[in-house]
């Protein structure tokens, strides 16, 4: 019986070796699955900032700035070139200062949000999108 014994105990050490990389695979892709989501709330959020200082006070800088300090706890940060500002239903460039109507602008952020461990890639393309009628 003994003998049987450490025999098992082989077996285990073989069982556990061949389930150890499975555990780390599936704890690697919580974290990074966890990362991602905080950072899509972030972004999220920071395109709602954004396009509320668009749609009230008409500044695209001044809407970028607000979108970046939301976005502060970032890294990397976001940089002008990730944030686009689109008039929807209007033929301006910027909201119209009276009576609009069906306008409305749209802020998008395009973050390339870098994996923590660099196992499933290099990065991955999250987006925050806000939408708000012109003149609140």
């Amino acid at each position: 019986m003994t003998r049987r014994l450490r025999g098992e105990r082989g077996a285990t050490a073989v069982e556990f070796a061949f389930i150890v990389p499975l555990l780390l695979v599936l704890v690697i892709g919580i974290i990074e699955f966890g990362h991602a989501f905080q950072v899509q709330g972030t972004l999220s959020a920071a395109a709602r900032e954004g396009v509320r200082a668009m749609a009230l006070r008409n500044d695209p800088v001044d809407a970028r700035a607000v979108v970046r300090t939301a976005a502060a706890s970032l890294s990397p940060v976001i940089t002008d070139d990730q944030i686009d500002i689109v008039i929807v239903g209007g033929t301006e460039e910027t909201c119209p200062t009276t009576g609009a109507g069906d306008t409305a602008v749209r802020l998008t952020i395009a973050y390339p949000k870098p994996y923590l461990t660099g196992f499933f890639g290099s990065q991955i393309e999250l987006t925050g999108t806000g939408v708000m009628r012109c003149n609140g």
